[in-house]
């Protein structure tokens, strides 16, 4: 290795191939002979690039620190009102979970960007405005909890995401990179807020299990404390790690994406043949029914994670060929699910939940189409997946105002039943 070095030290291809062919046993070689190569411009080139070390990892300004500190300490508060005020734990859990998280990641994104006083002003005036609204709807109907009530829960968390999506872009609506990053930040946010539960639970078991050693049973005060506080946290603190050092998760998330991809594809075709010999079909389950539809959103999410996190401008054909099949039989899937809707519709008439479900999955089928068409697209003419992610943002703004229909309207439209 060290005659090679010496032989081709004026041939960058040559020595390229060399470093290539077997890194370590060339690093070593070439740092034996460097004192003898100081005066040639390639060779101290080359020692740089064998011998650079890593900075020491950046967490973020003394400011952004002060902030999370203080954003993590707020969530944990709210997550406390019900024991602190002597609140009904599900009448508040239940209308104001995303209120605990959102408020401070949309102020965190709205100060990390520098957004204008009258934009979060506005900000801020339509999410008092949600929660007011939500806490103020009727809580049940004789005998059980109103529909229209739950729907609005359900889909409240994805109106407050919208609003986040807004300040992480900098309150710049219209700009389809920005939500194309705020995609990508979301597969992040998953991939960390999934490390930071585990080393959570990991240290509650050893905490809770060295103190019954010595006789002391904690569990009640340390999940009453502890986890609640730790777990509103946890997506304040996560956010800041995918902000302070993008290195760490910015690649994990779209490779996760893409290994679980084919994994998705086969398991689907194969749950798809399965059902039609285990009985179970969501015309006439209506568990089955739902979990159809989180299996369809599920699906939908892979697919935007595993675009968003991908390079525009290049084209891998087998991970675009294996996209463009998980989407049409996801398509396949969200007509069979729209179809069973439409059914019980026909059947027992329409009802607050078999309506929103309904526009869901229209929604999703027609965003499923572009998804498809474009896939389709780049598969075929070799085009990069720059397409399939601009039309993926587009269709963004309208499941945020589908979600405002169910929360704000459908109280009103079908009598707070």
């Amino acid at each position: 290795m060290r005659e090679q070095i010496l032989l081709n030290i004026d041939n960058p291809g040559q020595l390229e191939k060399l470093y290539r062919n077997n890194k370590p046993n060339f690093k070593s070689a070439f740092n034996d002979l460097y004192p003898q190569l100081r005066e040639n411009m390639l060779a101290e080139t080359w020692y740089q690039r064998l011998n650079f070390s890593q900075d020491e990892l950046f967490w973020g300004t003394p400011g952004e620190r002060v902030f999370v500190v203080a954003a993590s300490l707020v969530a944990a508060l709210l997550a406390q009102l019900p024991r602190l005020l002597s609140l009904d734990q599900e009448f508040f859990y239940s209308r104001n979970l995303s209120f605990i998280v959102f408020p401070i990641l949309i102020a965190y994104f709205a100060w990390k960007n520098r957004i204008s006083f009258k934009t979060v002003a506005g900000l801020a005036v339509l999410t008092l405005a949600t929660a007011v609204f939500i806490n103020a709807l009727p809580n049940e109907t004789p005998g059980r909890t109103a529909d229209t009530l739950i729907l609005a829960c359900i889909h409240l968390p994805l109106l407050l995401w919208s609003l986040l999506g807004f300040a992480f872009g900098g309150g710049k609506l219209r700009d389809r990179a920005n939500w194309l990053g705020f995609l990508r930040y979301n597969g992040e946010l998953a991939v960390m807020m999934v490390l930071l539960l585990i080393a959570g639970g990991l240290t509650t078991a050893i905490t809770i299990n060295l103190f019954q050693l010595i006789g002391l049973r904690i569990e009640d005060f340390y999940f009453n404390y502890v986890v609640i506080c730790g777990l509103a946290a946890v997506p304040v603190v996560a956010t800041f790690l995918t902000q302070a050092q993008p290195a760490i998760v910015n690649r994990v998330a779209p490779l996760i994406a893409r290994l679980f991809s084919p994994i998705a594809l086969v398991i689907l075709i194969i749950y798809l043949g399965a059902m039609v010999f285990s009985g179970k079909n969501p015309y006439q389950d209506r568990e089955f029914l739902l979990l159809f539809n989180a299996l369809l959103i599920g699906v939908m999410a892979l697919i935007f994670f595993s675009v968003s996190g991908s390079d525009a401008g290049k084209k891998n054909e087998i991970q675009v060929q294996i996209l463009f099949l998980l989407s049409a039989v996801t398509i396949l899937v969200n007509g069979i699910a729209m179809s069973a809707v439409l059914f019980r519709i026909s059947e027992w008439g329409i009802t607050p939940n078999r309506l929103a479900v309904l526009g869901a999955n229209l929604l999703m089928l027609i965003h499923l189409f572009f998804v498809a068409a474009n896939l389709w697209n780049a598969w075929r003419k070799e085009t990069g997946l720059s397409p399939v992610g601009k039309i993926m943002v587009t269709f963004l703004p309208v499941y945020a105002l589908w979600a405002a229909v169910v929360t704000f309207l459908f109280p009103f439209i079908f009598g707070f039943k």
